[in-house]
């Protein structure tokens, strides 16, 4: 492709992160239900996660809405500065993720409110419909030649169906890389519809959403099964400063996807629940993946999973690439859908590291575009003159270019693979090598075991030896104790035998002293 690349590269950012906070419904009002989720300073998402010690988590995202915040007040804050970016040229995408039943869908179509009010007075529009309404309003305003395409994917059961195709073959609807953009992919066969004005809006999303995937839920009445994808393109036609004609390219991206849940409380409430049972597998895989590829983005890995799904195929570039995006995260308050808000704030705030890196898209000249197709004419003539003079191998150059894509498509798939491989190849070595540093640390921890083993037989041994001892001391002091006890009582009753005797003898020596006088006086 010929083409003049008058745009710029801009330094890596963030992706922008919101959370929008559902009220109690009507359900969870009637039976009571506790909120434990709280919107603070619009920035902060506090969490109750024990009713009984009153542990809380704190999340901080780039703008939190509350229960009661108004359509309009999300739409300003999160796409209408992107509205700006799509008429510069660049790529832009909004997707909106959560726990089904909490306003996904409310958040990005909303409902038709009247045909006389604008993108900022109507009450109940979504995202889609006022991103379209702003769109005209401001290509409108600045006076260009311009062209507003828009398409509606739906991705149900990990097969792809277009949402404004009359036709009911999906067949050919396929993911293909493109060869002109790197890490960005196609989706072949996919209808573009021209919208001439912003009334044709709410025509155009009521024929996608008759055709889309609607299932109801033990968790919401009108819950939706699939993932969708609404793109609207803008071609603009401007003036370079030499007097060349250009056409400048935006696109902006609007994803709804499909509820997070868990299979035993979505359940059903109509007899198909293998079904049900089997779009819940395919939708938390899917969501599965675009959690791997969010972790794998963050930690910086050689390999990211993109075609393990083909969500995130579709988001590929969305996510780490070229275009600017920003995430809805939508949440209930209730204390029994806990479990899954904890998990789609954790997504979101991992999402907050992703970087991408915002590419201008390259802006076509008259002459380039008049070549290009000149080129596609010649290649044509070729195709039918070599079917007419049967010189060689006829194939449609649709055909021709779809096996070429294809072609390219598994040699890089190849080489995403090879990469896997060797990921986990190291891996393997890196495992192995722990299991090797466990096993010598086993053995040494079984030798000092055996030696510990041996000294407890050792002390055991002189325990015994000791208690024995022991018990013979005991036994001799008892022995001992007893001999010395007589003994003080022996010494006592001679003790006092000597003093009686001593007594004895004091009163004989009176009786002597008075004997002898009485002697002495007769003498």
């Amino acid at each position: 492709m010929t083409s003049e690349k008058v745009g710029r590269k801009e330094k890596n950012q963030n992706i922008q992160v919101f959370v929008r906070l559902r009220p109690l419904n009507q359900r969870e009002r009637d039976i009571r239900s506790l909120g434990v989720v709280e919107v603070v300073n619009n920035r902060e998402v506090v969490v109750k996660q024990s009713q009984q010690t009153n542990l809380t988590k704190k999340f901080t995202f780039d703008r939190a809405f509350g229960p009661y915040a108004k359509q309009v007040e999300v739409y300003q804050h999160v796409v209408s500065p992107l509205i700006e970016e799509v008429l510069a040229g660049y790529n832009c995408t909004v997707f909106a993720y959560g726990q089904t039943g909490t306003g996904k869908t409310h958040t990005m179509v909303g409902e038709h409110f009247g045909d006389e009010t604008s993108w900022q007075d109507d009450p109940l529009a979504g995202i889609i419909p006022r991103a379209l309404s702003q769109l005209f309003d401001e290509l409108r305003i600045s006076n260009t030649e311009y062209t507003v395409r828009v398409s509606y994917l739906e991705l149900y059961n990990e097969e792809l169906f277009d949402l404004l195709s009359t036709s009911e073959d999906n067949s050919k609807l396929r993911i293909y890389e493109d060869v002109t953009r790197k890490g960005s992919n196609i989706v072949n066969g996919l209808e573009e519809i021209t919208v001439y004005n912003k009334n044709e809006v709410y025509k155009i999303m009521a024929q996608g959403q008759e055709r889309k995937r609607v299932a109801s839920t033990l968790m919401n009445a009108q819950s939706s099964r699939s993932h969708t994808v609404f793109t609207i393109v803008v071609h603009m036609k401007e003036n370079s400063p030499e007097g060349e004609e250009l056409v400048k390219i935006g696109k902006l991206n609007l994803v709804d996807l499909a509820g997070s849940e868990n299979i035993s409380k979505a359940g059903s409430d109509n007899p198909a629940k293998k079904e049900r049972a089997r779009e819940c597998v395919n939708i938390n895989q899917s969501l599965l993946t675009l959690g791997r590829v969010i972790t794998a983005l963050v930690e910086r890995h050689p390999h990211i999973p993109y075609r393990e799904s083909k969500l995130t195929r579709i988001l590929q570039e969305s996510l780490g690439g070229r275009t600017k995006t920003s995430i809805i995260a939508t949440i209930s308050p209730g204390h029994k859908d806990l479990e899954e808000t904890m998990s789609t704030l954790e997504y979101a705030h991992r999402a907050k590291n992703i970087q991408n890196k915002p590419e201008i898209n390259q802006k076509m000249t008259k002459k380039a575009i008049l070549k290009e197709f000149a080129e596609e004419i010649d290649r044509l003539k070729r195709d039918l003159q070599a079917a007419r003079d049967k010189t060689g191998v006829y194939l449609a150059n649709e055909t021709y270019a779809e096996m070429t894509l294809k072609q390219e498509e598994q040699r890089k798939e190849i080489q995403e693979l090879l990469l896997k491989k060797r990921a986990m190849e190291e891996e393997k070595e890196k495992m192995e090598q722990v299991f090797s540093e466990l096993r010598e640390q086993m053995e040494r921890t079984h030798s000092d075991l055996n030696q510990t083993k041996e000294q407890l037989q050792n002390t055991t041994t002189k325990l015994m030896d000791t208690d024995k001892k022991l018990r013979s001391t005991r036994q001799q002091w008892v022995e001992q104790k007893h001999l010395v006890e007589v003994q003080h009582s022996t010494e006592q009753q001679l003790a006092r035998q000597a003093r009686a005797l001593l007594g004895a003898a004091d009163a004989a020596a009176g009786h002597a002293l008075r004997l002898h006088d009485a002697v002495d006086r007769r003498r």
